[in-house]
């Protein structure tokens, strides 16, 4: 499929994993893509692989929470290329050093809340106030904010981090009402745990079969099945869809409800 031919896409966080994915699966199908990534080398690797595989690609050095490194990510799309119509707000703070800080909210550290916001929710935030008016100015655009089912869930663990995927996709719902009659269109994606590199090497095999037992499908995502629904969005097949939230999760948040339901049940009198 050349569903992206004459399109101009910004990726962050695509110097690897899900974010890779996306700009490898956007340039094969005729996209331009702007790699955006705080890891300068990574960037250059990914935009170096679409290039030797015929496609176009640029790679560009940016830390999303900070406002001028959005705008000249963003600038650097419309220099090169002469217009912005896709982007997808894809990075995330997740390093294992912040992750593994993030508890309780009574316990929470103040720096790690603040750097998860500040990536995850403020950098998708300066992504939108800046990809839109270079949108506008080309007729229209596409917007896909990667969330999480985290945002869905509660717990002991990792607060800060469904929490800022939460306000992210009220973020895509203020954005898609907002824009909409300038034809700019703005959705999420919510993943659950998928085979990326890094979680292939941070997870045991152990955890990784405890992931799957908490899905409805028998295994855990590729980075291609997530991507593809990202596509999917982005795409001019998704034309009429606007402030929707789509779970990629293998029907993780199906089978946690029928749990809660199966133990609700079995406490009735």
């Amino acid at each position: 499929m050349n569903r992206f031919t004459d399109r101009v896409a910004i990726v962050t966080g695509a110097g690897g994993g899900l974010g890779e994915a996306s700009a490898k699966r956007l340039a094969r199908e005729g996209a331009r893509v702007i790699v955006a990534d705080i890891r300068e080398t990574d960037a250059a690797r990914v935009a170096a692989e679409i290039e030797s595989g015929g496609g176009v690609a640029l790679p560009c050095r940016a830390d999303i929470s900070l406002e001028d490194d959005v705008r000249a990510m963003v600038g650097r799309a419309v220099d090169a290329f002469g217009r912005l119509d896709l982007m997808h707000n894809n990075a995330a703070a997740t390093s294992h050093a912040l992750v593994a800080r993030d508890g309780k909210i009574a316990d929470m550290p103040l720096d790690v809340w603040d750097q998860t916001m500040s990536v995850n929710l403020r950098g998708a935030m300066l992504g939108c106030k800046h990809a839109i008016p270079a949108m506008i100015a080309g007729g229209g655009g596409s917007i896909v904010n990667m969330s999480s089912i985290s945002a869905r869930m509660g717990g002991d663990i990792f607060s800060a981090y469904g929490v800022s995927k939460a306000a992210l996709e009220a973020l895509t719902r203020y954005v898609a009402s907002q824009y909409g009659k300038e034809r700019i269109r703005c959705n999420a994606v919510l993943p659950a745990t998928t085979l990326t590199t890094a979680v292939k090497e941070y997870l045991s095999p152990e955890l990784l079969a405890l992931s799957v037992s908490g899905l409805a499908l028998p295994e855990l995502a590729e980075p291609e099945d997530v991507i593809g629904v990202v596509a999917f969005l982005l795409s001019d097949e998704a034309r009429h869809m606007t402030g929707q939230s789509l779970c990629v999760d293998g029907g993780f948040t199906l089978t946690s409800a029928s749990a809660a339901i199966l133990k609700f049940a079995q406490a009735l009198p």
